[in-house]
This record gives C-alpha cells, structure tokens and sequence, in this order.
C-alpha cells in the first residue's frame, strides 16, 4: 500500500472514532469508551504505520537490487575496456604474439 492514500484514511479514523467517542460520553460510560476508542485509533494507526513501512522496505530492496546490478554491469564494462586497451597496447607495441 503505498503511503499516500494511508495518511487520509488514517484520519478519517481518527475523527471517525474521536466522533463515536463523543456520543459515547453522552450515554454514561464516557471514560470505558473513551479507553476503548483510542486503543482502536492506536491500532489502526499502528497497522498503517506497519503498511508504510513494509512499502518503504520494498521499495528500498528495490533500489539496492538495481544499484547492485548496475554496479555489477559497470565493472564488466570497466574489465572488457581495461582488456581492450591492453590488447590494442600489445598490438601497437608488436608484444601480442
């Protein structure tokens, strides 16, 4: 789940709960409600933390797969032009026999 839509979905929880909460004090047992709603608020909230963090943890194996495999490509190029020029070297000095 990528973090941008979290964001307004977590808050719209919040003040969906912070509105059940309210209504719930009117009617008697506001401080067990109260208690209950923000432990709900918490674990939505923790859940989408643990979403943008898996999303961030993907994309970052992403990234470093592809900075390795470009890395890896950048030292074969580096190795046949290094072989490339040793052999013109040789070539032009008359050493390739």
């Amino acid at each position: 789940m990528s973090s941008k839509p979290v964001y307004p979905i977590l808050i719209a929880f919040a003040v969906l709960v912070s509105f059940n909460a309210a209504a719930q004090s009117k009617q008697g047992s506001a401080g067990q409600g109260i208690k209950q709603d923000a432990k709900t608020v918490g674990h939505g909230v923790a859940e989408g933390a643990r979403d943008v963090g898996h999303a961030t943890s993907h994309v970052a194996k992403k990234v470093g797969h592809g900075a390795r495999e470009a890395g890896i490509g950048i030292g074969h190029g580096a190795r046949e032009g290094w072989d490339a020029t040793k052999h013109a070297v040789k070539h032009v000095f008359g050493k390739d026999h």
